[in-house]
């Protein structure tokens, strides 16, 4: 902890909604949105019971991931004006506080996990936690400009470990779902990065606009959703995509990849003249591009349930 949080953060009463907040609950809808639709399109039958407790202790480990992120980078946090206002920083939960929560709930959800489904599942979800924490907010949030680029492996995750829940192993398709995370992450936070401004400068963190500057990131942005198409259609001619998939891929893909290209002909003129408009658009879009395309998967399955989905 540096001189700097030490300083932003004063004592206060914390409500339950920071304690809340200290899990970060927008991204831990993303998790379980994400690795729902792994463990509803697996190809086994999964009993209610066990899916709730598989779902809710995947919850429970994207919480615990977030508030050890947030007890280790308050300093950072403090720094930028996107983050200063999250508990921790803000001092309304102290750092100790965040740590134990942490620790606690990384522990209950994956033993529960283990308990109640199997060991492939809670070994996947205490490796993310462990991902999330140590690797990407430990080491190469602050070391490196690639921290997205292999931190975004954390958020690819949850869909695997849906899956597992389900079937006890891994597959091809779960790998998909894996990869189509994976791919999304860069362009999805670069988008955030060139609008965000000087905010990852203050807290001297590496990320791309920083240290390779804009117009690098915005090669970056296109070239990773080119590289995103195939991945995503690809999911499509698996035994858990169809039809609807394959419609719904195709637009998001052409729709995003028409973002990435407006993002990329742009200049740092034009998008100071227009507050950012077009990386905000595109960083909304992409939100949109991932939930659609686990919608869609999770339209195939309940098809499939019906007999009416797949091929």
């Amino acid at each position: 902890m540096t001189d700097v949080t030490q300083q932003t953060m004063q004592p206060g009463e914390a409500r339950m909604g920071d304690y809340y907040a200290l899990m970060k609950p927008r991204v831990m809808q993303l998790v379980v949105f994400t690795a729902l639709v792994g463990l509803l399109a697996a190809p086994v039958a999964v009993h209610p019971f066990i899916a709730f407790v598989g779902i809710l202790c995947i919850a429970v480990g994207a919480g615990a991931s977030g508030a050890l992120n947030m007890w280790w980078d308050a300093d950072i946090d403090a720094l930028m004006t996107r983050t200063q206002s999250r508990p921790v920083p803000a001092g309304r939960v102290q750092p100790g506080e965040a740590l134990g929560i942490g620790l606690a709930l990384s522990g209950f959800s994956v033993i529960l996990l283990a308990l109640a489904t199997n060991l492939l599942a809670a070994g996947l979800l205490a490796f993310t936690i462990f991902f999330y924490a140590v690797v990407y907010s430990m080491w190469l949030k602050r070391t490196t400009p690639q921290n997205i680029v292999i931190g975004g492996a954390a958020g690819a995750f949850p869909p695997m470990v849906g899956w597992a829940v389900a079937t006890g192993g891994i597959a091809p398709e779960s790998l998909l779902m894996f990869a189509l995370i994976f791919m999304w992450t860069p362009p999805h936070f670069w988008a955030l990065a060139l609008f965000v401004k000087s905010d990852y400068g203050n807290a001297k963190v590496p990320m791309l606009t920083e240290t390779h500057g804009r117009r690098a990131t915005r090669n970056h942005i296109l070239g990773y959703t080119i590289a995103l198409v195939p991945v995503a259609l690809a999911i499509a001619f698996t035994e858990v995509g169809g039809p609807v998939y394959l419609a719904a891929a195709l637009l998001l893909n052409g729709w995003f990849l028409s973002g990435a290209l407006a993002i990329w002909r742009r200049d740092d003129a034009a998008s100071e003249a227009d507050s950012h408009a077009t990386e905000k658009r595109v960083f909304k879009a992409s939100l949109y591009y991932l939930f659609g395309h686990f919608g869609a998967l999770l339209i195939e399955a309940l098809l499939r349930n019906h007999g009416l989905g797949g091929w």
